[in-house]
């Protein structure tokens, strides 16, 4: 087949079980480096500098997520068309999202690098940062955002490489920055004293050498996916299919994140050991969930290339796959964690305040964490179809609304730690049952949107008929 070539994937045909695991694992390698950029500079921040350090490292999380969880929700609007144009063998129209994504990412990342930098104090005042930590947080995201456009480039180009199935290379590259990052940070901290300082710099550079080697990829002319720099231009029609699909999936992430400032805000009040505890605990929560979120984004590319293909049946047999794994790995990956509490807060500081909190976080929220298989099953899914209204619009009620109310009122009615922590479990159990019952209403079945078609909402049999 001309242009197809091992490092892609067509999920069209084939064992449904096999191509979502071997599709999925290097992308959970990949996004566990991917986690190590953050992770390892808060232990080494928690270990080598100080407990406020850590603290500012980890309040950063939601401030960065705002602007950064925007772009990624339009880069999953470009990974859908580029998957159905490619599950179409439409290699022209397919080389034409390619451009036209990669021109929207440039000029977002000059937007956000400005907008970022400005809005810092005023989000850290916003969430109410204690004045100790204050200083060091915005010296740490003030560097983070003059260089997020390397952070954009590479997420999209290994988004444009998922969508036509490659899940290789994007994983080769973030293992090797990942070394470059913990490299630098140990040399920038133990060699330089540089402190909060050298752990933000060693994650621009890592970021900026990933997105290099992302771009040499994507300029090889010979791939149907490939970057001809000469004639790089923007498709307008394109443009607004990659807005329609994926500016409630930017929408929905970068609100939900500013809520996460008021959330944090709540956490802060506790004090800065508490912050801190909270750190560590959100660093290993994010490992936990990358399997079910590596599991939803090859849901999202495997519905995206089969409904490209016409074939329904097939789309909805591979989510129900994904869901069934992400619940195993999700249950066992929870235990572990119990088991191993203590130990795993260790490594980001050895404070009895700190691990107080923390060991609170990890008993309370974990066996929680299944009910979020369903809601990132089938968000993936959906998005994957073309909805991603629905499931911004459930997340947004869920995550933000409803968190927001909750913790309002729990705030004034109780000080204690555990009610607080509380609104997030809530939050996934409501968003999930949402999310399943509009999955399980179907409309996406008989209307889904194929964009290759220009919206062609046949049934598989009508479209090889006509």
């Amino acid at each position: 087949m001309l242009f197809k070539r091992k490092t892609s994937s067509i999920m069209t045909e084939g064992v449904i079980w096999k191509q979502l695991v071997f599709f999925a694992i290097p992308l959970l390698i990949g996004n566990l480096f991917q986690q190590l950029y953050n992770t390892v500079d808060s232990i080494v921040v928690g270990n080598f500098v100080s407990t406020q350090a850590l603290a500012a490292v980890g309040s950063t999380g939601p401030i960065i997520n705002t602007l950064v969880g925007f772009f990624m929700g339009l880069a999953t609007g470009a990974s859908v068309v580029i998957s159905q144009y490619y599950g179409a063998r439409d290699y022209k129209n397919l080389r034409l999202a390619v451009h036209t994504t990669l021109v929207m990412t440039f000029v977002l990342s000059i937007v956000f690098t400005f907008a970022g930098i400005a809005i810092v104090p005023a989000m850290l005042r916003f969430m109410k940062t204690p004045d100790d930590v204050f200083s060091e947080s915005v010296q740490y995201l003030r560097i983070y955002f003059a260089g997020v456009s390397g952070l954009m480039i590479y997420n999209v180009g290994s988004g444009i490489l998922r969508a036509i199935g490659d899940s290789r290379r994007p994983l080769y590259f973030l293992c090797f920055s990942s070394l470059v990052n913990i490299v630098l940070d140990l040399l920038f901290v133990l060699q330089f004293n540089m402190g909060i300082a050298g752990v933000a710099y060693a994650t621009i550079i890592a970021q900026f050498a990933s997105a290099a080697l992302i771009l040499i990829v994507l300029s090889n002319k010979s791939e149907p996916y490939g970057i001809v720099w000469r004639e790089i231009r923007a498709s307008k029609s394109i443009l607004k299919v990659i807005f329609r699909v994926g500016l409630p999936a930017g929408l929905q992430q970068a609100v939900t994140s500013f809520s996460n400032v008021f959330v944090q805000s709540y956490i802060n009040v506790f004090g800065s050991s508490c912050m801190a505890g909270w750190t560590s605990y959100s660093k290993i929560d994010q490992f936990v969930m990358l399997p079910m979120q590596s599991l939803s984004l090859a849901s999202t590319t495997f519905v995206g290339q089969n409904l490209g293909a016409h074939q329904l049946d097939r789309a909805k047999k591979g989510m129900r796959t994904s869901l069934y794994i992400a619940i195993g790995t999700t249950l066992g990956l929870a235990v572990l964690l119990n088991i191993f509490a203590s130990q795993l807060l260790q490594l980001f500081n050895q404070d009895p305040d700190v691990l107080h909190y923390g060991i609170i976080f990890v008993r309370f929220m974990s066996p929680f964490y299944v009910l979020c298989c369903w809601n990132q099953i089938f968000s993936g899914a959906l998005r994957g179809a073309g909805d991603s209204t629905g499931p911004m619009l459930i997340m947004l009620s869920s995550f933000v609304v409803f968190r927001q109310i909750y913790l309002f009122v729990a705030s004034i009615l109780f000080d204690s730690i555990y009610v607080t922590a509380l609104a997030y479990p809530i939050g996934w159990m409501l968003c999930s049952l949402l999310v399943y019952i509009r999955y399980r209403r179907g409309k996406w079945e008989k209307n889904y949107s194929l964009i290759v078609d220009g919206g062609d909402s046949r049934e598989p049999d009508e479209a090889k008929n006509a």
